[in-house]
Parts: structure tokens; sequence; C-alpha cells
């Protein structure tokens, strides 16, 4: 989005605009505390998005900078989706959203994963986030050295 494109000049209201649908922030989570990459592994998520949403939400997202492609054997199967700075920077606003309503939901319905982050979370939020980015990082560095051997070998 262009500077003229946002309803406002509001820092709020210009956020709202870039990730302010659920499915942008969904794409973010996954990739971020997951580090899903791949148009199969988002499909395969629990909130079941369709894949003409993900596709367009897909383009947003790199339209706006906040992920980019990386296709390291030059094929739609090898595409990967990843976070850029300004994506991981979203980290911090995917915690406090988890924070905000954790406590609503009825531990019973969570998995065992679930119950994991939910503790990890709140024994020490600011450790959580620093461990999930660092993680992020690594994961980025090891497709970004793949996509460099994979060069290598053409």
């Amino acid at each position: 989005m262009t500077k003229k494109e946002f309803r406002s000049t509001c820092a709020i209201a210009v956020s709202v605009d870039l990730l302010g649908d659920k499915w942008s922030l969904l794409i973010l989570r996954d990739m971020l505390l997951h580090r899903k990459s791949t148009f199969k592994e988002f499909l395969e998520s629990k909130e079941k998005i369709a894949t003409n949403i993900l596709t367009n939400k897909l383009q947003f997202l790199m339209k706006t900078g906040f992920i980019e492609k990386l296709n390291p054997a030059g094929t739609k199967k090898s595409t990967r989706y990843i976070a850029t700075r300004k994506g991981i920077c979203v980290l911090p606003l995917i915690i406090e959203l988890y924070l905000l309503s954790i406590d609503s939901i009825d531990e019973s319905v969570f998995n065992p994963m679930q119950i994991a982050i939910k503790a990890e979370i709140k024994s020490d939020r600011l450790l959580f986030e620093n461990t999930r980015r660092e993680r992020y990082i690594a994961f980025l560095e090891t497709l970004q050295n793949a996509k460099i051997e994979q060069q290598k070998s053409l």
C-alpha cells in the first residue's frame, strides 16, 4: 500500500489497514511461531483458510513487505514464504493478542503443545518472544543455506 491508500494518517488506523484482518495475523503466527513456510503448510492450519484467500493474503503480505518468497529450486512446489524483518516485528503484537484472550479459553480444549506454549508465555513473556524470534531467524538461515547449496549443485 502506498501512503495515499491509507484511510487515515493515524498510526493505529494504518496498522489495522495492514494487519487488521484475521488471516494476515494467522499466517504470520504460523510463520513465526510454528515455522510454516509453504502454501500447503498454511492450508493445513486448524483455521482452514480457503486457497483463494490464502493466495490473496500471501500476495498482500508480500506487497506490504511483511513476507517474501524464497524459491530454492525454482519450482512452484519449492516456493517458501518467509517473514521479512518487518514481518518479524509483528511477533510482539501476536504475543499480546494471545495474552489478551488466553485466559478466556477453557484449557480442556488445548492440545499438549498449546498448554506448553501458554505456560511458557505466562512464565516469562520476554524470554518466550526472544526465544521464538531466535528460532525463527535460525530457521530462515537454514532455508537460505539450503537455497545456496541448491544453486551450487546446478
